[in-house]
C-alpha cells in the first residue's frame, strides 16, 4: 500500500485525504498550524490520521508521494526536507486529475478568475450539464472527484495550484490576464509568476481549446514562447479583427465552434469593463464546451456577480459602502476605481505582496478624496499616495478604519473597501475581511435607524 502524506488541513488537504482513502492509499495528514474545527470533525468522520501544530518528520519523510496544499511555500523547511529525500510533491489538482475522466474548464489569471469561473459554471449548470464547481472556490477538486461523478468540472486555478501540476491538463484553458501578484512567492521576479500562469497550457493538444485576453500585454508578449497546441479563442474590447469575442456598440459578440451569440451589456446586472471581459471569457468557454447560444445569453444576463467583489454592502447616512475585499492586488483595485462614479473614500492596506501602486495614481488623484490605510504596516501606501490624495489616514484595525471612513465621507460618497493587499495581518483571509466589513456596515445601519 502506497503511503500518501497530505500537507495542509484545509479544504484542499481534507479533499485529498478523502480521495486518497477511497483509492486505497495509506493516508496521513499534517498541518504546521491549527486545523479548523470543521475540518478536524470531517477528518475524524473519515478516520483520517492527522496531526496539527507540528510536522513530525518520521511520519512524513516515509511517504511515497506528498500532496502539498497551495498555501505552503516551497521554502518551508518540511517541503525542503521532502525534496531532499526525492519524494514527489504534487498539487491536489494533479492528484485528483488522475481519477476522473471528466472534461475540465480551467480558469486562471491575476484578476477576474473567480467571477469568470462562477459565471461559466452557472452557464453550464443552467444549460443542463452534469457539472461540478471546484478548485480555488467551491469544494476541492479532490473531494468532488471522491464523492461525485460529474461529466464536466469548472475549476478556478491559482498560480500556486498550477505550480504542482504535471500530467493534468485543461480541456478548455482560460487565461484572464497577468499582472503583478504574489511576487513574494516568486522571488520578486515577474517572469517566474508569468511562467507559472502559462502552465495552464501544459499537455494541451489540438482537440483542446485556449481562451485568452488579447488586450493583456503580458499574455500576448509571452504567447510566442508557447507552442500553439490547442485552438485559440482570444477576446478583446479594443479590436474586432481576430477575437472570438469582441465589443460592438455596447454588445458583446461571441464566436466559437461555428456558433455565435450577442449579449447587450446594458442588460447585464454586473457592470464595468472588467465584467465585460469576464462575460466574454465565460461565454467563449461555454460555447467551446457545446452550450447553445441562447442559453449563454440568458445565464449571462441573470448573473449577479460574486461575494466580496464590488459587492454593495448597504448605505448609511447617504453614503454607499462597497465590499471589494477580494481585490488583493493592484490591478483589481484599478478596475474597482475605474468603475466608481461617486467621490471615493478608499480603504486599502494589509500584507503587501511587492505591490507597485503607480498604476492607481491617476484614478486616486481624480476620484479619491480620502485614503484610509488599514494594516499593521501602512508606510508604503502612505508614501505612495501622500500628495496624490487630499487626505491619507493611517489605522491599524477595521474598527479604526471604519470610524475614519465614516467621518471622511459625505452624503453621495462611496466608501470602497478595495485593499490591494492580502489580508493576513489582521484577518484570516479576504472572506473574513469582507464579512467583518459587511457586519460593521450592518451595525452602523442599525445604529442609524434608532
Amino acid at each position: 500500500m502506497k503511503r500518501l502524506v497530505i500537507l495542509g488541513g484545509g479544504e484542499s488537504g481534507f479533499g485529498s485525504a478523502v480521495l486518497g482513502l477511497k483509492k486505497g492509499y495509506d493516508v496521513f495528514l499534517s498541518d504546521k498550524g491549527p486545523i479548523a474545527d470543521k475540518y478536524k470533525q470531517k477528518l475524524v468522520e473519515w478516520n483520517v490520521p492527522y496531526e496539527e501544530k507540528k510536522h513530525t518528520e518520521a511520519l512524513i519523510l516515509n511517504a511515497d508521494e506528498v500532496v502539498k496544499s497551495p498555501g505552503i511555500p516551497e521554502k518551508a523547511p518540511i517541503v525542503q526536507a521532502i525534496r531532499a529525500k526525492g519524494i514527489p510533491v504534487i498539487s491536489e489538482i494533479e492528484f485528483a486529475g488522475r481519477y476522473t475522466n471528466a472534461k475540465t474548464i480551467c480558469i486562471t489569471g491575476s484578476n477576474g478568475k473567480t467571477t469568470t469561473t462562477t459565471l461559466t459554471y452557472k452557464i453550464l449548470k443552467e444549460a443542463g450539464f452534469n457539472v461540478g464547481l471546484a478548485g480555488n472556490i467551491g469544494e476541492s477538486f479532490a473531494l468532488a472527484v471522491a464523492t461525485h461523478d460529474y461529466d464536466w468540472y469548472v475549476i478556478e486555478l491559482s498560480s500556486f495550484q498550477l505550480d504542482g501540476m504535471y500530467d493534468f491538463k485543461a480541456h478548455i484553458a482560460v487565461l484572464m490576464n497577468i499582472t503583478p501578484d504574489h511576487l513574494d512567492r516568486y522571488d520578486y521576479k515577474m517572469q517566474n509568476y508569468v511562467d507559472s500562469k502559462f502552465r495552464i497550457l501544459q499537455n494541451q493538444t489540438p482537440v483542446d481549446r485556449f481562451v485568452f485576453c488579447a488586450d493583456d500585454p503580458v499574455t500576448t508578449e509571452n504567447l510566442p514562447k508557447h507552442p500553439e497546441a490547442a485552438k485559440r479563442f482570444p477576446f478583446s474590447v479594443r479590436t474586432n479583427e481576430n477575437p472570438g469575442a469582441y465589443l460592438d456598440h455596447g454588445h458583446i459578440v461571441v464566436h466559437a465552434e461555428g456558433k455565435s451569440c450577442e449579449i447587450d451589456t446594458e442588460r447585464l446586472i454586473v457592470k464595468g469593463i472588467h465584467n465585460t471581459y469576464n462575460v466574454m471569457a465565460a461565454s467563449l468557454a461555454a460555447l467551446a464546451a457545446g452550450v447553445e447560444p441562447h442559453s449563454i445569453v440568458a445565464s449571462a444576463e441573470s448573473f449577479a456577480g460574486v461575494e466580496h467583489r464590488l459587492e454593495p454592502a448597504g448605505s448609511v447616512n447617504g453614503v454607499l459602502y462597497i465590499n471589494d475585499s477580494k481585490a488583493t492586488n493592484v490591478d483589481s483595485v484599478w478596475y474597482a476605481l475605474e468603475s466608481m462614479t461617486r467621490p471615493v473614500v478608499w480603504i486599502a492596506g494589509g500584507t503587501d505582496k511587492g505591490n507597485d501602486y503607480a498604476p492607481l495614481v491617476d484614478f486616486a488623484r481624480s476620484k479619491v478624496k480620502t485614503l484610509v490605510c488599514m494594516g499593521l504596516d501602512n508606510d508604503k501606501l502612505i508614501r505612495s499616495f501622500t500628495g496624490v490624495v487630499p487626505e491619507v489616514i493611517s489605522t491599524a484595525s477595521l474598527e479604526e478604519a471604519m470610524l475614519a471612513a465614516a467621518k471622511a465621507a459625505a452624503p453621495g460618497d462611496v466608501v470602497l473597501l478595495s485593499p490591494a493587499c492580502a489580508s493576513f495581518d489582521l484577518f484570516k483571509n479576504y472572506e473574513d475581511r469582507g464579512e467583518k466589513f459587511k457586519a460593521k456596515v450592518l451595525e452602523m445601519q442599525q445604529i442609524d435607524a434608532r
